[in-house]
């Protein structure tokens, strides 16, 4: 390929940056932000879980936007190996190999963070953090080919067990020991959707309708699990292993498969070898750009404050515009924006669709709407990011954000067990925790955090020191 995945990159950097930012905004009460700056259903003054507000802020689109890159990325990576000639038998074993190591992570990460070991972390804590930074180092890091492959294997091994029996010996807020059940409930959603999604796609690579075919098989589960008796139910219930395993999690598949389409997309642009002289006009890219960032804040602002028919024609109007925009493509990079600007517009407005279904679009718990509009605004999102990296070629702007996208499972971690953890053991937290004088000063402070994260991060990049399930 002769051409990068930039977009792709800083859509999962953007995503793991903005779930970094989102947990360091500070709840403090009466004093606390605005609404829109937590997660809809837990709103502030008391940030008490109430499942019966409608609504999503941007806190709600972190995680979608991450499992749409996520999706986005198999076909990129799942396509090239298939082009090396590794058979299917053996991507679907590395698919399970990965949903494996990527469940060890989720469980580690929680047995090694320092407020699950305490509310009010102390020096011990906090030096047990960094040791499961080590930890998960020595178990993920992508060796050099050069040292002998057996070694390596011993060496993953031998920390995993030493990981076991250290935090075996070890108290927790919620009970005390290694526990299964203890894990990162995102990694572990994460590593459901990875497998499951994988798998789906190299079934269906070639037949994109096969593929759309599991979403309305997955809509029937979805609508029909409730139903006592009903052999749906049955299977919806079914798990092997609930501390890792359920039903559940595969709704999010609604958010992985779409990202599938938009990276069948990309690769096949990827692939092309003509380096484009693009006639039209250069105002018409900013009114792209601009229409798919509108269409994000307008559905933002629109669900959170229930201005449901205004948030729909104001949809209708923007999403006209950009395909008025991109209707004549007339190189191949406008038939991608066309191409994801017209799926992002079908998955958005069904998701709009269902928006009054189960109560309201809702995080927690999940509505079928929060799956498929956060989808289309997803496709939105990605198309911002490739017009600054791939037709303004500014990619040197959202360079920190690339390189968090390129290091997901470092970015993810480097907050609460590295820089968390030096920051505490320095005393430098003690400075940054004089900033809460007032609600906006403490998210200043979480905004310097969210940084610091993602430039130790960025730092790991340019080293070409990676973590790989």
């Amino acid at each position: 390929m002769n051409k990068r995945a930039d977009a792709l990159d800083a859509l999962r950097g953007f995503a793991i940056v903005t779930m970094i930012l989102s947990g360091s905004i500070p709840f403090s009460g009466d004093a606390a932000l605005p609404g829109w700056m937590y997660h809809a259903q837990f709103p502030p003054p008391d940030h008490k879980f109430n499942p019966n507000i409608p609504g999503i802020t941007w806190v709600d689109l972190v995680f979608p936007f991450f499992l749409f890159a996520m999706g986005a990325a198999f076909p990129l990576a799942l396509r090239k190996r298939i082009e090396q000639g590794i058979t299917y038998w053996k991507l679907s074993f590395q698919a399970i190999q990965r949903g494996f190591l990527l469940v060890v992570f989720a469980i580690f990460l929680q047995h090694s963070k320092p407020y699950a070991l305490s509310g009010t972390p102390e020096t011990f804590h906090w030096i047990i953090g960094l040791i499961g930074f080590v930890i998960l180092f020595l178990i993920y890091y992508r060796f050099p080919k050069s040292i002998n492959s057996k070694l390596v294997l011993a060496i993953k091994i031998i920390t995993g067990i030493a990981a076991v029996v250290l935090f075996s010996q070890l108290t927790y807020t919620k009970g005390s020991g290694f526990l299964l059940s203890r894990s990162d409930i995102i990694i572990l959603v994460l590593a459901n959707v990875a497998l499951f999604g994988s798998i789906i796609w190299l079934i269906t690579k070639d037949n994109l309708l096969i593929r759309l075919s599991v979403l309305a098989f997955l809509l029937a589960f979805r609508i029909t699990h409730n139903i006592e008796g009903s052999w749906t139910a049955f299977i919806w219930n079914l798990t092997p292993a609930p501390e890792i395993y359920k039903f559940y999690f595969l709704q999010y598949l609604f958010i992985v498969l779409p990202g599938t389409i938009a990276g069948d997309l990309f690769y096949q642009w990827m692939k092309t070898t003509s380096d484009e002289t693009i006639t039209e006009s250069r105002m018409n890219f900013l009114y792209l750009f601009l229409i798919c960032v509108g269409i994000i804040i307008l559905n933002l602002f629109g669900l959170y404050s229930r201005q449901l028919v205004l948030n729909l024609f104001g949809n209708l109007v923007l999403l006209s515009v950009g395909y008025l925009l991109l209707k004549n493509s007339k190189t191949q990079l406008q038939d991608l924006y066309n191409k994801l600007f017209g799926w992002g517009t079908f998955f958005l407005l069904l998701g709009l669709t269902f928006e009054s279904f189960e109560g309201g679009i809702k995080k927690d718990p999940s509505t079928l709407s929060y799956y498929l509009v956060t989808s289309g605004l997803a496709f939105m999102a990605l198309i911002s990011f490739s017009v600054i990296s791939d037709y303004w070629k500014k990619s040197k702007y959202i360079n920190l954000l690339v390189e968090n996208g390129q290091n997901p499972m470092i970015a993810y971690i480097s907050g609460s067990n590295f820089v968390m953890p030096v920051l505490a053991l320095t005393g430098l937290s003690t400075i940054l925790n004089n900033l809460l004088i007032n609600p906006w000063l403490g998210f200043l402070k979480g905004l310097i955090f969210t940084l610091l994260a993602a430039l130790v991060t960025s730092f790991f990049t340019k080293k070409k020191i990676f973590w790989r399930s």
